[in-house]
C-alpha cells in the first residue's frame, strides 16, 4: 500500500499544501526552514505516530492561530492482479485522515468515517507499517540515535521491520506455557510432598494414640499435683506473714522502749533547764547590787576629790594652817583609801559574776541542743510507731485474706484427690503441664478412625504420582517447543543477517570501508542483540557507537546497514530525513545511487529529505521542491 498524495490542511507552516508521491524514490528538497521535515513529521502523523521529535503534544503541530489541522493520506488501493491490497473496500483510493485540536483531542477518519487508533494500526499493520519504527522513519538526529541504542534494541526493531516479530511471539507464547507448566509440576510436587507426609502420619497414629492416652494421664497426675503445691504455697505464705508480724510486734515493743526513755530524759532536762534559769537569775540580781555598789562609792570618791580640791583653797586662808592640814591628811585619806577598797572589792566580785553567768549560759545551751535532738528523735519513733501500727493491721489483714485462700486452696486440692508429696515447684510443675500440653496439641487430631484415613490418603498420593509424571513429561516437550522455536528463530535471523551483512559489506566497500552486521548472544533471545561493526581508511572495523566514529561516519555506516535491510523490510512505504549533512560529496554521492538502485525495481515507495537534492538530479528520482514564503510553507515545484 503507497501514499499517492498528502493533503495538508494548517499543519505546522503549511496553510494548505497538496504533495503527490510516486512509487521509488521520493526528493524533497529545499533551504533550511522551508518546511521539509514537517512534511515527513505530517506523514507520521497521519500514520498513527503520536510521540514527535519536535513536540510532546500533537496540538502544538497546529499552525499558529487556527483551532484544528487536518493530515489527509490518499492511499493506493489499485488492484495488484485480481486483489486490491485492502480487499474491504473496491475502490481504487482510500482516504485516512487525521484530525489534531487544540483542545488536545484527536482522532482519525478513514473513508469519511471516524476510525479508531486501533482500526489503524490493524489496517496499517498488515504491510508493516509502523510508524514508531525509524528503520522504517527516520526522522531528523534519528540517525545518530540509531547508533546509541542497545544492540537488544536494534535487533528488535529489525525484527519489527523485516516481520520477524512472529518468531519471538512464539519462543515468548512456548516460554510463558514452560513458566506455566514449571508453576504447576513445582505445585504437583509440593502437593506430592504433602501427600506423601499425611500418609507418613497416618501410619504412624496407632502409636500416636497409645502415647496420647499416656500423656492425658500424666496430665491428671501433673494437675493434682499441681493443686496441692498451690497448697503449700499458700501455707508458705501464712508462715511467712506470722514470722513478719511477730518481728513487727518485736519492732514496735523496742520502739516503745525507746521512746519512754526519751520522754524521762526530755522531763529531767525541763527540770534542769528550770534549776538553771533560777540560778542565772539569782546571779543577775547579785549582779546589779554590785553595779550599784560600784556606783555609790564611785560617787563618794568623786565627793572626796572635790572636796579635798576646795580644802586646798581654804588652806591659805586658816591661821591654824598644821591643825587643817591635820584634820585633812586623816580624815580624807582615811575615806579615800576605804572607797577604792571597796571599788576593787566589788570589780573583783563582778568578775566572779560575769564567769559564773558565762557558765550557765553553756550549760543552758548544751541542755537546750540536747533537747532538740531528743525531741527530733522522739518525732522519728513516732512516725516509726506510726508506721508499724499501719503495717501490724497491713499484715494482719493479709493474715486473714491468706488464711481464706488456703482453706479455698485445701478444698479445691481435696477434689483432685488426697494429699500428695510435693517434690517440685509450680514453675516446674506448669512448665512440665505446659510441655505436656504442647504433646497433647500436636496429637489433637489423633482418632481410632486410622485405617479408612491411611487408604484415602494412599488412593490421593498415587493420582498425584501419576499426574506428576505427566506433568514432567509437559515440561518435556515444551522445553523442547522452545528449543525448536528457539532454533527456528535463530536460522531465520543467521540467514537474514547474514543475507544483510553481505549487501552491507557491498556498500561499504564503495565508501572504501570494511564492516560486518552479525548477530550476539543468539542462545537467549532475552539478551540477544544485533552488532554493526565498521572501519574507514583501512582501520579494523569496531561496533558503531556514538563515541568511535566522527558524525559522517557514523551517518554513512547506518544508511549502509539500512540500504542493505530495504529488501527485506515489510512495509512498503520507507523515509529518511537529512542523513548525508555530515557526509562527504563522494559518500553522499554513492548512498544516493545505492538508495535508487535498491529501490527502482521494488514495489516499494521511499521518501528522503535532503538539503543537497542535485545529489539525486541524476537518478531517476521524484523531486519535489519546498521553500517558505512569508512563513508559509509551499510546493513550489514537482518534477
Amino acid at each position: 500500500m503507497l501514499i499517492q498524495e498528502v493533503i495538508l490542511e494548517n499543519f505546522m507552516s503549511y496553510e494548505y499544501a497538496r504533495v503527490p508521491f510516486k512509487q521509488g524514490v521520493n526528493i524533497i528538497g529545499g533551504p533550511n526552514g522551508a518546511g521539509k521535515s514537517s512534511l515527513l513529521l505530517a506523514i507520521s502523523v497521519g500514520l498513527g505516530q503520536t510521540y514527535t521529535e519536535r513536540s510532546r503534544k500533537l496540538s502544538d503541530l497546529i499552525r499558529w492561530g487556527q483551532d484544528q489541522a487536518r493530515v489527509t493520506l490518499i492511499l493506493d488501493n489499485t488492484k495488484q492482479g485480481n486483489k486490491r491490497p485492502v480487499s474491504k473496500y473496491s475502490k481504487d483510493q482510500l482516504f485516512l485522515t487525521r484530525v489534531l485540536r487544540r483542545d488536545g483531542k484527536y482522532f482519525f477518519e478513514l473513508e469519511n468515517r471516524v476510525a479508531s487508533k486501533q482500526d489503524v494500526e490493524r489496517l496499517l499493520g498488515k504491510f508493516g507499517v509502523d510508524p514508531d519504527n525509524m528503520l522504517i522513519i527516520m526522522h531528523q538526529n534519528m540517525v545518530e540515535q540509531f547508533s546509541v541504542l542497545s544492540n537488544i534494541e536494534k535487533l528488535r526493531m529489525v525484527e519489527a521491520a523485516v516481520g520477524l516479530e512472529p518468531f519471538r511471539e512464539n519462543i515468548v507464547q512456548a516460554k510463558t506455557k514452560l513458566t506455566r507448566i514449571l508453576s504447576q509440576e513445582e505445585s504437583v510436587s509440593k502437593l506430592l510432598e504433602q501427600a506423601q507426609q499425611t500418609l507418613n502420619y497416618w501410619h504412624e497414629q496407632y502409636e500416636k494414640y497409645q502415647e496420647k492416652k499416656q500423656l492425658q494421664l500424666k496430665r491428671r497426675f501433673l494437675d493434682r499435683e499441681l493443686v496441692w503445691a498451690e497448697v503449700e504455697k499458700r501455707e508458705a505464705v501464712i508462715k511467712g506473714l506470722q514470722v513478719n508480724f511477730n518481728k513487727n510486734q518485736q519492732t514496735l515493743g523496742k520502739i516503745e522502749d525507746e521512746r519512754q526513755t526519751i520522754i524521762g530524759e526530755l522531763d529531767g532536762q525541763q527540770t534542769q533547764q528550770q534549776t538553771l534559769r533560777g540560778e542565772a537569775k539569782s546571779v543577775f540580781e547579785a549582779r546589779l547590787s554590785l553595779e550599784r555598789e560600784i556606783a555609790q562609792n564611785e560617787s563618794t570618791l568623786s565627793l572626796i576629790e572635790q572636796f579635798l580640791s576646795e580644802a586646798q583653797a581654804l588652806e591659805s586662808a586658816v591661821a591654824n594652817k598644821n591643825q587643817f592640814k591635820l584634820l585633812r591628811s586623816e580624815n580624807l585619806k582615811k575615806m579615800l583609801e576605804t572607797s577604792k577598797q571597796q571599788i576593787a572589792n566589788a570589780n573583783d566580785k563582778v568578775k566572779e559574776n560575769q564567769k559564773k553567768m558565762l557558765n550557765l549560759e553553756d550549760s543552758t545551751e548544751k541542755i537546750s541542743a540536747e533537747t532538740l535532738d531528743k525531741r527530733v528523735t522522739l518525732g522519728l519513733l513516732e512516725f516509726k510507731r506510726a508506721n508499724a501500727i499501719v503495717e501490724m493491721k497491713t499484715i494482719e489483714k493479709q493474715l486473714k485474706e491468706a488464711e481464706e485462700n488456703l482453706n479455698a486452696a485445701i478444698q479445691k486440692a481435696h477434689q483432685s484427690g488426697e494429699r500428695i508429696a510435693v517434690l517440685k515447684t509450680n514453675a516446674e510443675i506448669q512448665d512440665e503441664i505446659g510441655l505436656t500440653n504442647g504433646h497433647l496439641a500436636a496429637l489433637a487430631d489423633v482418632s481410632e478412625d486410622i485405617e479408612r484415613q491411611y487408604e484415602s490418603y494412599s488412593k490421593l498420593y498415587l493420582e498425584l504420582k501419576d499426574k506428576t509424571q505427566l506433568v514432567a513429561e509437559n515440561r518435556e516437550k515444551t522445553l523442547e517447543e522452545v528449543k525448536t522455536r528457539m532454533q527456528s528463530w535463530r536460522t531465520v535471523m543467521e540467514n537474514l543477517l547474514e543475507r544483510v551483512n553481505i549487501e552491507y559489506q557491498k556498500i561499504m566497500s564503495q565508501t572504501l570501508a570494511t564492516g560486518e552486521v552479525k548477530l550476539s548472544s543468539a542462545l537467549d533471545i532475552e539478551t540477544a542483540g544485533l552488532e554493526i561493526y565498521v572501519g574507514f581508511k583501512g582501520a579494523k572495523p569496531v561496533a558503531l557507537d556514538a563515541y568511535t566514529q566522527s558524525g559522517g561516519e557514523r551517518t554513512t555506516a547506518t544508511m549502509g546497514f539500512l540500504l542493505a535491510l530495504q529488501q527485506h523490510v515489510r512495509s512498503p512505504f520507507r523515509a529518511v530525513d537529512e542523513y548525508d549533512i555530515h557526509m562527504d560529496p563522494k559518500n553522499r554521492e554513492m548512498i544516493a545511487k545505492v538508495l535508487v538502485s535498491i529501490i527502482k525495481d521494488a514495489s516499494a515507495q521511499y521518501v528522503v529529505i535532503t538539503p543537497s537534492q542535485i545529489t539525486f538530479a541524476q537518478h531517476d528520482a521524484n523531486v519535489i521542491t519546498v521553500q517558505n514564503l512569508e512563513g508559509k510553507s509551499i510546493v513550489r515545484e514537482v518534477a
